[in-house]
């Protein structure tokens, strides 16, 4: 047992050495985050100086320093449109807004909405389709299709609920998502306010912090959806990119880990149906449930390897629960679980 431990600890050390001598470490981190930061104050500086009511957020990987040179990582960027009003209350309705009521219901899968239309002169709800972006449901709501985004995207090519950019020799590609925000925290999400993990993370300044963030609605639907034009994803981007930003650096080691299986043992194999979406997902929930004192240097190896596992419990059920939304938030159609679950047990193997 004691040279088990031994054998894990050296090769935690090594790993974290080696990750330290690509970029994963403390000073390259802050570098990846200062310069993302100062880009997005720069482009949202311009847009309130053109007059353009929109936000630009940087998000994922680059801006959260959660990446090294061969991963080869998108730049993503959130664009909010502020033209549009989402509600989930009828209190929050405004005057003069394209003004659009969060609806979930029996027919709409955990973790997205439809959006029903309302009048922006009185808060009722509209009777009379508008234009080819609408249409009405079986209970005479007129619903705006997620579709609507495709008046956006002429020069770039679709990727996902994205625009690709493809970056020049040298530069990043980048991934632009369009949102629509949703300025009052999620009704789905109170409860994580107030849970409590074992790690005693997210911190209550946090938690709290996240609440005061917007949340968006993203135009797409799901894959197993039977109305995937008219739903779509909920997202609290800030909330998880407040969460990531406090990270320490075996942490983000950690999922940088879980992030070259992906690309250099799983997607190989030919099981490309796990993102790094859940990755980190999976690696939040392992460290709001574990003692945060594990998450050291010399512990490296079996951070991931609980982690590994964790996904590898995923996906056999064919189940990944939201980090912040608690709700039953399937994943089945995003993953074939036999050959996901056999990729994962060769690499644990």
């Amino acid at each position: 047992m004691f040279q088990e431990s031994e054998y894990r600890e050296n090769l935690s050390l090594m790993l974290s050495e080696v990750l330290h001598d690509i970029g994963v470490n403390e000073r390259i981190v802050m570098r990846r985050r200062r310069h993302s930061i100062l880009r997005e104050t720069m482009n949202n500086i311009t847009f309130r100086l053109t007059d353009n009511n929109r936000t630009k957020y940087y998000l994922g990987s680059q801006s959260e320093g959660t990446t090294t040179i061969g991963l080869h990582s998108d730049i993503d960027i959130l664009i909010c449109i502020h033209d549009f009003n989402i509600m989930q209350d009828w209190s929050e309705w405004e005057h003069g807004k394209f003004n659009f009521l969060m609806i979930q219901d029996e027919n709409t899968t955990p973790g997205y909405c439809f959006l029903q239309l309302l009048r922006d002169d009185v808060p009722l709800p509209h009777t009379v389709i508008p234009d080819e972006h609408h249409i009405t449901d079986r209970s005479g709501r007129i619903l705006l299709k997620n579709t609507v985004i495709n008046d956006l995207i002429r020069g770039t090519v679709g990727h996902g609920p994205s625009l690709y950019d493809q970056g020049q020799p040298g530069f990043s590609d980048t991934d632009y998502v369009f949102a629509l925000p949703c300025k009052t925290w999620l009704q789905s999400a109170l409860g994580w306010l107030n849970r409590q993990g074992i790690g005693r993370w997210p911190t209550q300044k946090m938690r709290r912090y996240a609440a005061n963030t917007w949340c968006f609605v993203v135009p797409t639907g799901s894959k197993v959806s039977e109305y995937p034009e008219l739903e779509w994803r909920i997202s609290t981007s800030l909330a998880e990119r407040c969460l990531m930003l406090d990270l320490n650096v075996t942490q983000i080691r950690c999922y940088v880990l879980l992030k070259m299986i992906l690309k250099y043992v799983l997607y190989p194999r030919g099981i490309i149906n796990i993102s790094s979406f859940m990755c980190k997902t999976v690696l939040l929930h392992c460290i709001e449930n574990t003692e945060l004192c594990i998450w050291k240097e010399n512990n490296l190896f079996t951070c991931l390897t609980h982690c590994l596992l964790e996904l590898h419990s995923c996906v056999q059920n064919c189940h990944c629960s939201h980090f912040i939304i608690r709700e039953n938030n399937l994943m089945a159609g995003q993953f074939t679980a036999f050959s996901v679950a056999a990729g994962i047990s060769l690499y644990l193997h």
